[in-house]
C-alpha cells in the first residue's frame, strides 16, 4: 500500500479552521471542516479548490466532524451547499444536534448584524445536516468495503469524539480537540491501545502543563469576588456550550455557599439551550452528573439569570457570561466595549483566543482597540487569563501518545513555536517521527504493512521433520553458535529458521500457506506430479539384496534411521517421497534415484552420498 498522505487546509501550525485532508490506502478523507475566527473575508473558510478542480463528491470518500465548535464545523454548509459536496458526513449524535444551533447563531451575526453577502442561509444549514450520518461510540462504521471508522470519547465538549480510521492494514487516529482530565460535567478522553500508523493530535497547549484544577478554581473565585467587592463588573466571554456550563456550576455553587446577592447573568436563551441538550445527551456527561440528574438538574442554576442588553448600563457590581468566547463579535464584544474604559471592571478569558480576535489582542497587552467603524476603545479594565479550556495540555498529549502507541505523530491545531518544542520532546521520549505541516504543505508518512499469514499445522510438521533430512541446507552446529541455555545441538537446531515450501492461498480476506496436497484438495485441482530420476552405475559383483541392505545402512547412518525404510529386497524409501531402486545389469548394478521437484535438496543430497561411496571404476 502507498504511504499515508496528509495536507492541512487549516490548523496547520495555526489554531482555527481545522480542515485536514488525508489519503490512506487510496481513500481520500476530510477531517473537520472549520472556519477561522480571526478573519472576516474568504480566508475564514478552507480553500476547497486546493482539493480538486473537479467534483468534490467524486474525490472525497467521506468527511468526519469531531465536534460542534465552529473552528471544526463552521465551513460545512458552505462546502456542501455552495461548493457542492454530496458524499457522507460522519459525526456523533450530540454534534449533529448542536452543529445547526451554532451555525445559525454565526449566520445571524454575519448576515443579519454585519450585512455580509455570499454566506450560507438557514435552509442551507438544514440541507447540510440531512447529509449527516451519526455514529455511536465504539461502533465500527463501514464507510465502504475498504474504509472503516470508529469513534471514541474525547471529553472537551458534549459529543466530541476522536476517530480511528482504518483502510486494510493501514490506520490513523484523529483526535480533534480532547481533554485527558475529567471536569465538573464531562469525563476524560479514552481510546484503545490501537497502535495506529499515524496519530494526528491537536497541540493547542503544546508547552503548557496546567496547575492543579482546585488551585485554578480557587484563584478564579477569588478574582471574581475581589472585583465585585470593589463594586466592579466581571465579564466572562464564553462559547454557548462547554466551558460556560463548567464555570456556571462553579460560580452558582460558590454564590450559594457564600450567600452572595450580587446579580449574575448569562446570554438570553443559553440556559434553555444548555438544559435541553445536556438532558437529551446525559449519557455523555460524567458519572456524578448522571448519578444526581434524577434528583437535581445541575444545569438549573439557582443564582444565574438571563441577561438583557439594557442591564449593561445598570449601576453596581454584576457578573455576566456572554457569547462568543474570543470577543470577536456578538454580545460579549458589545459588553466589553461598554465596560472596558472602567478600571474597576474585569474581563476573565477562560480559554484560548485565536490570533486576530479582540480577546487575543487584550491578552497581549493592547491598551487601545480599534474597530472597523473607526471606533476606538480604551482598555482600562483588568484583563485576566485563566485556562479553563478543555484541551489536553502537554502532559495529556504525551499521555495519549504513550497509551495509543502510534508509529508516527503529527501535530496540528497549535502555534508553530510551541509545536517545535513538543515535537522535540515526542521524538526524544518515544523515538518516533513527528510532523507539523503548515497549511497547504503535504507530508508523506511511510508505512510498513504487516501481513498476517496462517500456516497449516501439517505443513509445519512436515517442514520440521524434513529439515534434518535435508542436512546440506542447514549448517552444522558449533558450540559457539549454541545459545547458553541450549542443552544440546538438537535443541538449538529446533530453534533455527527453516525454509518453508508451500502454496500461498488468498481467500475471503485471509492469507494462508498450506502444503501442496492441501492446496490441490482445497482448490479442486487434479494433481500432476513432476519427478526427476537419476541413474548411477556401480561395479558390484554381489547379489542385489546385499547391495540394497548396504545402501540402507549407509543412508540410515547419514540421514537418521527413521528417515530410511526398506520397501523390499530391491527398493528403499527415503522420507516417504524419494524412491531408490537397485537393478542387476550384468556385469554391473544400476541404482535409480527418483524424487519430486519439492524434494530437490534431498534428492541431490542422496545422489551426492551414493556417488561418493560407490564410484564406478
Amino acid at each position: 500500500m502507498p504511504d499515508i498522505k496528509v495536507t492541512p487546509l487549516g490548523a496547520g501550525q495555526d489554531v482555527g479552521r481545522s480542515c485536514i485532508l488525508v489519503t490512506i490506502g487510496g481513500k481520500n478523507i476530510m477531517l473537520d471542516c472549520g472556519m477561522h475566527m480571526g478573519y472576516n473575508d474568504e480566508r475564514r473558510f478552507p480553500d476547497f479548490e486546493y482539493i480538486t478542480e473537479g467534483n468534490l463528491t467524486e474525490h472525497l470518500d467521506c468527511v468526519i466532524i469531531s465536534h460542534f465548535h465552529l473552528d471544526h464545523c463552521g465551513a460545512l454548509p458552505y462546502m456542501t451547499e455552495m461548493v457542492g459536496y454530496n458524499g457522507p458526513i460522519y459525526m456523533t449524535q450530540p454534534t449533529k444536534a448542536l452543529c445547526p444551533v451554532l451555525l445559525e447563531d454565526m449566520r445571524k451575526v454575519a448576515v443579519e448584524r454585519k450585512g455580509e453577502t455570499n454566506f450560507f442561509t438557514s435552509s442551507m444549514i438544514k440541507d447540510c445536516m440531512k447529509k449527516v450520518i451519526t455514529v455511536t461510540l465504539h461502533e465500527i462504521v463501514q464507510v465502504n468495503k475498504d474504509l472503516e471508522i470508529k469513534a471514541y470519547y474525547a471529553g472537551h465538549v458534549l459529543g466530541a469524539a476522536m476517530f480511528h480510521i482504518r483502510v486494510g492494514s493501514q490506520s490513523l487516529v484523529y483526535t480533534g480537540d480532547y481533554n485527558m482530565t475529567p471536569d465538573r460535567h464531562l469525563g476524560a478522553a479514552w481510546i484503545d491501545k490501537c497502535r495506529p500508523d499515524l496519530l494526528i493530535t491537536e497541540s493547542t497547549y503544546a508547552t503548557t502543563i496546567r496547575d492543579s484544577k482546585r488551585c485554578r478554581e480557587r484563584d478564579f473565585l477569588k478574582k471574581v469576588h475581589d472585583c465585585i467587592d470593589r463594586g466592579g463588573k466581571v465579564l466572562i466571554p464564553v462559547f454557548a456550550l462547554g466551558r460556560v456550563q463548567e464555570l456556571c456550576i462553579l460560580l452558582d455553587t460558590y454564590w450559594d455557599r457564600m450567600n452572595l446577592k450580587v446579580p449574575m447573568y448569562f446570554t438570553m436563551g443559553l440556559a434553555e439551550t444548555a438544559n435541553k441538550y445536556y438532558r437529551m445527551f446525559i449519557t455523555w456527561t460524567n458519572q456524578k452528573i448522571r448519578r444526581t440528574f434524577v434528583h437535581r438538574n445541575m444545569f438549573d442554576f439557582k443564582h444565574i439569570k438571563p441577561f438583557d442588553k439594557s442591564y449593561m448600563d445598570n449601576p453596581g457590581p454584576m457578573v455576566v457570561f456572554a457569547t462568543p468566547g474570543m470577543l470577536h463579535a456578538g454580545l460579549s464584544l458589545a459588553v466589553f466595549k461598554k465596560w472596558a474604559p472602567n478600571s474597576n471592571n474585569m474581563v476573565i478569558m477562560p480559554g484560548y483566543c485565536v490570533q486576530g480576535t479582540v480577546g487575543h489582542k487584550i491578552l497581549n497587552g493592547a491598551e487601545k482597540i480599534e474597530f472597523e467603524n473607526r471606533q476606538t476603545v480604551e482598555v482600562k479594565l483588568a484583563v485576566e487569563y485563566m485556562s479553563f479550556s478543555a484541551h489536553a495540555d502537554a502532559k495529556g498529549i504525551m499521555q495519549l501518545i504513550r497509551h495509543s502507541e502510534p508509529k508516527n505523530v503529527m501535530l496540528v491545531h497549535g502555534e508553530n513555536a510551541k509545536m517545535d518544542f513538543l515535537k522535540q520532546k515526542i521524538m526524544q521520549e518515544f523515538n518516533i517521527n513527528c510532523y507539523k505541516p503548515a497549511n497547504g504543505e503535504t507530508n508523506y508518512i511511510p508505512v510498513s504493512s504487516n501481513l498476517l499469514v496462517d500456516v497449516s499445522l501439517s505443513l509445519l510438521k512436515q517442514t520440521m521433520s524434513s529439515s534434518s533430512t535435508s542436512g546440506g541446507t542447514v549448517p552444522a552446529v558449533s558450540s559457539s553458535m549454541m545459545s547458553p541455555s541450549s542443552s544440546s545441538p538438537e535443541e538449538s537446531e529446533a530453534k533455527r529458521k527453516k525454509v518453508l515450501h508451500g502454496v500461498l492461498i488468498m481467500k475471503n480476506n485471509n492469507v494462508r500457506i498450506v502444503g501442496v496436497n492441501e492446496a490441490w484438495g482445497e482448490l479442486g485441482i487434479t494433481p500432476h506430479q513432476l519427478r526427476f530420476t537419476e541413474r548411477i552405475e556401480i561395479d558390484d559383483l554381489g547379489p542385489v539384496p546385499a547391495l540394497t541392505s548396504t545402501l540402507h545402512s549407509l543412508l540410515s547412518q547419514k540421514l537418521g534411521a527413521s528417515q530410511v525404510q526398506a520397501v523390499n529386497e530391491y527398493q528403499l524409501s527415503v522420507a516417504d517421497t524419494v524412491c531408490i531402486n537397485v537393478q542387476d545389469d550384468e556385469p554391473t548394478k544400476t541404482v535409480f534415484i527418483s524424487w519430486t521437484h519439492q524434494d530437490e535438496a534431498l534428492g541431490s543430497k542422496l545422489l551426492e552420498i551414493i556417488k561418493a561411496n560407490y564410484k564406478k571404476t
